[in-house]
């Protein structure tokens, strides 16, 4: 196995394979369990102005983890958890240790539970500095958020284990290098070039997500005027209805400053989630990005809204979705893959949110993509639409080549735009109940702003059961 530099963590004895807590937790911190050493170390620290449970796991044996390591990562969580405090994990293992015996995978089986137990109820983020192999890589699919420093690598079962099996001989940065994780598989959300970037970072993403999900995240200071005009939003969108725009920019003209913190950009491009702020409150962002696939949906970005939609639900954070897309990207290959599963994860996702909800119609809105796309029927609080939106099972040329088989291209052109005119208008929709407002794209800042402000006392209870069968 590669052996990437790792940051120092402090003086460590080769006999008992310890990393230093004093030097994770810093001036001021707490260090907990640190006389049990291993390569697991945690403590109370300081980060960006917040308190974290911190998590070091690394070693002079990469990591290896040991029954003691898997206790003290069990008891790890289980203290961020009692205390409500965020979960920060700095990575670098070669899985668990083998002289040990199965007790050590017993250890990182405890560990698991215990993560799962924080799931929607403090944040946990994962950050990895090394390799990070096996049962820890696995951990990576339990945390909220995952970032990556570069030149690491996680996978499962490595590249001799695949060369057995499959007869493929890959590196380890081809099968799980940050690139990958990044753009093919979607387990990094965010890559970073060393461990002082990640640390800036996570500190970022703490400071859009409240300590637990019992409290809302703390408002940002805002000089950006709240009624600012955002013209340039309707800008941004082509004449033609097949044209294409960045998405990033309608989005950047109406939040706060124009600052987005994009997790998993490079991976299912055809949708764009972010963080943001609007006039001081963090916020959830979910965008149809018409610059790839069109907008459509597929499989990877049904995987992505959906788990980016029920994280912003358990933290507290109000969701924006702004809409262009003509429906569900059609293919055999996802059909057979399962695209009935997958894209039941978006409406399933938003259809239990219970935090304040408003969705915007940018251009297009068309089909089974209109409902999971947090329509009305989905159970917003609020529905805005510009005036180029076109809300309808499908475009105008689609639908008139379905029910006009017979007709001749002039007809065709005439029935065309009657559809447009009766069936595809905003105006429409807003008789029917299904859109609240048609807004012009200058007022969508100002609108937001008025609406999130509104919907602040939002409370709204599920219904009482012992959890919920999420479509996998």
């Amino acid at each position: 196995m590669k052996d990437v530099t790792r940051p120092d963590t402090g003086a460590r004895s080769t006999d008992d394979q310890s990393t230093d807590a004093g030097h994770l937790v810093g001036e001021g911190g707490l260090a907990l369990r640190s006389r049990t050493g291993g390569s697991v170390a945690f403590g109370v620290r300081d980060l960006g102005g917040r308190r974290v449970l911190a998590v070091e796991i690394a070693g002079e044996d990469r990591g290896a983890l040991r029954p003691a390591d898997g206790e003290n990562l069990a008891i790890a969580a289980r203290t961020a958890r009692d205390k409500r405090i965020p979960l920060v994990c700095f990575v670098a293992s070669s899985g668990a240790a083998i002289q040990e015996g199965v007790g050590a995978v017993h250890g990182w089986g405890t560990a698991a539970r215990e993560f799962v137990a924080n799931s929607g109820i403090i944040p946990t983020i994962f950050c990895v500095t090394g390799p990070t192999v096996s049962g820890p890589a696995l951990l990576l699919g339990l945390a909220d958020l995952v970032v990556m420093v570069d030149d690491t690598y996680a996978f499962v079962s490595g590249p001799t284990m695949v060369r057995q099996f499959t007869g493929e001989d890959l590196s380890n940065e081809g099968l799980g290098g940050t690139s990958m994780h990044a753009g093919t598989s979607g387990v990094a959300h965010f890559t970073v070039s060393d461990r002082n970037e990640a640390d800036d970072l996570i500190a970022e993403l703490l400071g859009y997500l409240p300590d637990h999900t019992d409290v809302a995240p703390a408002s940002w200071p805002c000089t950006d005027p709240v009624d600012r005009p955002t013209p340039e939003a309707g800008d941004l969108i082509p004449d033609t209805a097949t044209g294409s725009y960045d998405v990033r920019d309608v989005l950047a003209s109406v939040v706060d400053d124009g600052h987005l913190l994009e997790p998993r950009s490079g991976w299912a491009t055809n949708l764009v989630t972010a963080f943001a702020t609007v006039g001081g409150r963090p916020v959830g962002l979910v965008a149809n990005q018409p610059q790839s696939v069109a907008g459509t949906l597929d499989i990877s970005a049904s995987q992505k809204g959906g788990r980016f939609v029920a994280f912003c639900d358990a933290f507290n954070l109000p969701l924006v979705t702004f809409v262009d897309t003509s429906g569900f990207y059609p293919g055999k290959d996802l059909e057979w893959r399962g695209m009935i599963r997958y894209g039941a994860q978006m409406a399933f996702a938003y259809a239990r949110a219970t935090v304040p909800r408003v969705c915007v119609t940018l251009r297009k809105s068309y089909g089974g993509a209109y409902i999971v796309m947090d329509s009305r029927h989905m159970g917003n609080d609020l529905m805005l639409a510009w005036p180029s939106a076109e809300i309808a099972v499908m475009g105008a040329k689609g639908a008139v080549e379905i029910l006009h088989r017979k007709a001749n291209e002039e007809e065709r052109a005439e029935l065309v735009n009657a559809y447009e005119d009766r069936l595809l208008s905003p105006y429409i929709a807003a008789e029917r109940g299904s859109v609240d407002r048609v807004i012009e794209p200058s007022a969508t800042r100002s609108e937001l702003v008025a609406a999130l402000d509104v919907l602040s006392g939002k409370r709204e209870r599920l219904p009482r059961r012992r959890h919920d069968n999420t479509p996998l």
